[in-house]
């Protein structure tokens, strides 16, 4: 007789009407309610830390669709999280620039410090007041300041395998962190909700475009480069216009 497999039983995650209601709300920003979509799924995971099913049912009953497209939708890219994150999403890019600076030797120990995989979160230690989860990405958008960290999408520029060891430190035991340019470091859940639409009144606090950003644009007002006058590019032929 075989041995029954044993399958985890999972607690309904209900969605709530303060979120149905804010589901809708963001249905109602876009012209075609489905292109709010992505900031409704922001919203879920907001919620319930991950895209649940309940979620997903949610916002295909707002947005009159099927709970496979929605699905199609949540797995397709890589910020929905199928599986509950920790308190704080840290990021690795492992992309080209960052890698050759030192990512993939960022990535490598912090594995092994966490003593996690890609994607899984560190166990909680009783002394921590936090949760971390790690996971690799392939391009920060940031190579002007490689190799970068991204806790909760909030870049840490120029990082070193130790300053990441003490980045996920502070984060674990609840010392204060602030993006090198950005905002202080808020819990993933509340980042979400930012993604989702939702102001935190954080917007303008700390820098943005920072000197390696800018160099370029003051090489071109040094040498008195511009960009070409629209009037004076010759219009381009349309895909069905007549030679």
């Amino acid at each position: 007789m075989s041995t029954p497999i044993s399958v985890p039983v999972t607690t309904p995650t209900v969605i709530d009407d303060t979120t149905y209601a804010e589901l809708r709300e963001i249905a109602a920003r876009y012209p075609q309610a489905r292109s709010g979509l992505l900031p409704m799924l922001h919203l879920v995971q907001s919620v319930h830390g991950r895209v649940t099913p309940e979620g997903i049912e949610a916002c295909a009953e707002v947005l009159g669709l099927s709970a496979a497209e929605v699905s199609g939708v949540a797995t397709f890219y890589t910020m929905f999280k199928r599986k509950p994150v920790g308190d704080y999403l840290v990021g690795v890019c492992t992309n080209t620039l960052c890698a050759v600076m030192g990512g993939d030797a960022i990535f490598d120990r912090l594995k092994e410090h966490l003593d996690v995989g890609n994607d899984e979160t560190a166990e909680r230690r009783p002394q921590d007041a936090a949760t971390v989860s790690l996971e690799h990405i392939e391009c920060n958008a940031a190579c002007d300041y490689a190799p970068v960290v991204m806790v909760n999408w909030e870049f840490m520029d120029n990082q070193t395998p130790e300053s990441a060891t003490q980045l996920v430190d502070d984060l674990r035991t609840g010392a204060g962190v602030r993006s090198t340019r950005g905002p202080r470091i808020c819990s993933w859940r509340q980042a979400e909700r930012v993604l989702a639409g939702f102001n935190d009144g954080q917007a303008d606090e700390g820098p943005a475009g920072g000197a390696p950003t800018m160099h370029g644009l003051g090489i071109a007002r040094d040498r008195g480069w511009t960009a070409p006058d629209p009037a004076s590019v010759p219009a381009q032929p349309q895909e069905g216009d007549s030679k």
